[in-house]
């Protein structure tokens, strides 16, 4: 079976996001999307690409893979970070970053040829009248070649 890139729009991306992600809800916007299909036409896998959540990264030239999901297709995932990384350079930015949670592998973004940049610890958050409350797990972040 061979794959191809397909546009998909937001909320057809938002959808596969809905069935295939493992631990996130599709996110509230985007810059762009796109997915990979199978020889029928089937959509197997899809990325969601908008601006960085992190503030201090949103600087108008960093872009952030904020969804990627595959029906568990093999290579699926490292063509769309490469063609996500393509994209964003042809629209003219000159960053392209994701997170993982920490004790993922980062096989797909390997393959693609990302590298780790950051390991980012847990969230903490102020929560009166308990104090420092942690949220979410510890995360690597990710930076396209």
């Amino acid at each position: 079976m061979s794959l191809h890139l397909v546009p998909v729009p937001f909320a057809e991306a938002r959808a596969f996001i809905e069935v295939w992600h493992r631990h996130l809800g599709p996110p509230r916007g985007h810059k762009f999307s796109l997915g990979a299909a199978d020889d029928s036409g089937v959509l197997v896998a899809v990325a969601i690409v908008g601006r960085p959540v992190a503030r201090g990264l949103d600087n108008g030239r960093t872009l952030e893979v904020t969804r990627l999901a595959t029906d568990g297709t093999p290579n699926a995932c490292s063509m769309l970070l490469a063609a996500a990384w393509r994209a964003a350079k042809a629209l003219g930015y000159r960053r392209l970053v994701t997170y993982t949670r920490a004790e993922e592998p980062g096989t797909s973004l390997r393959a693609a040829g990302w590298r780790p940049v950051a390991a980012m610890p847990p969230r903490t958050d102020w929560h009166p009248p308990h104090g420092l409350h942690t949220r979410g797990p510890a995360r690597t972040r990710w930076e396209a070649p």
